[in-house]
């Protein structure tokens, strides 16, 4: 059985802290690591791992630890909304396992966290313990410095752990989820507002597509800052990234701005690339057996 998992966590600055906390990661056998992200505006880096459910958890377990002792939000400063050290923790399946396994895992890490740091841990997405708790938006609310507050109300007590936040580290939130992409489109702007408006315009929990979720930010790129549109795609089959992409050049388009460019945070799947691809090729009957790499690794 193997088991994704892209944990988020708060330092995306500072080189050597990123470096001595994936280390401990690193050190877990089993616990692969894919990839690393780091970002110095958002202050925030992106881990993507992979392995049996126990290498998995035990690899996340390292990366608590060590940002319990390497990060104190206190004291932290990024555009990305955060709760926690480790912001969020999300379990993915992949070969052999299923959404009921990562859901599964996720409550057996979220109450090992808690009781080993006493650290506030909330449920999300599949793995959540009531409706209102399904959506990281929700539980991020009111961040790291809104914690203590959110934590008095009888509907935002966590799943695991103690009724108030963890001085340095905050709360984490841990659930389970099918594959997203981290994608971000910069606008050849610095107004953040004009930013903010194509979010609200195109996510879905304000009237736009199903499987968005975004945010406008003013993010730094080669020494100049940009307005951001900042999405997670969470089912690219069903809003692909192309529609999504144009929606956001008409809409960029009405304010009297452009698409200055794209990112993809992270990993993303091929079919997600190729769906894009046929679509702006405008291809005619065209597979993905016609790429040569998926080919050489079927035949």
């Amino acid at each position: 059985m193997m088991i994704e998992c892209v944990p988020n966590f708060s330092e995306g600055a500072r080189p050597d802290v990123i470096e001595a906390i994936v280390a401990k990661v690193r050190a877990v056998s089993g616990a692969r690591i894919l990839d690393l992200q780091s970002d110095a505006s958002h202050n925030r880096s992106v881990l993507t791992l992979a392995g049996e459910p126990d290498s998995v958890s035990e690899g996340v377990q390292a990366l608590v630890g060590a940002c319990l002792a390497a990060i104190d939000l206190r004291s932290h400063r990024g555009e990305h909304p955060r709760l926690g050290a480790v912001d969020v923790i999300p379990f993915i399946p992949l070969e052999g396992a299923t959404l009921k396994d990562c859901v599964a895992l996720a409550r057996t890490v979220g109450e090992t966290i808690a009781k080993a740091h006493g650290i506030p841990v909330f449920l999300y997405e599949d793995a959540a313990s009531a409706p209102h708790r399904r959506g990281l938006e929700d539980i991020r609310r009111g961040q790291f410095e809104g914690l203590a507050t959110k934590l008095k109300d009888p509907l935002w007590q966590p799943d695991f752990g103690p009724s108030e936040p963890h001085p340095s580290f905050g709360a984490v939130v841990v659930g389970a989820r099918m594959p997203l992409i981290a994608f971000n489109v910069n606008l050849n702007t610095d107004d953040v507002e004009i930013a903010k408006k194509i979010a609200k315009g195109i996510r879905h929990s304000t009237g736009g597509f199903r499987f968005v979720k975004a945010m406008g930010l003013g993010v730094e790129i080669s020494g100049r800052k940009v307005a951001q549109v900042s999405m997670n795609m969470t089912d690219f089959t069903r809003t692909p990234l192309f529609r999504v992409v144009e929606t956001i050049r008409n809409e960029a388009a009405r304010h009297g701005v452009s698409i200055a460019g794209s990112e993809i945070v992270g990993l993303v799947p091929t079919q997600a690339l190729l769906d894009s691809a046929e679509h702006y090729l405008q291809l005619t009957g065209f597979s993905s057996a016609q790429v040569l790499e998926t080919r050489l690794r079927t035949e």
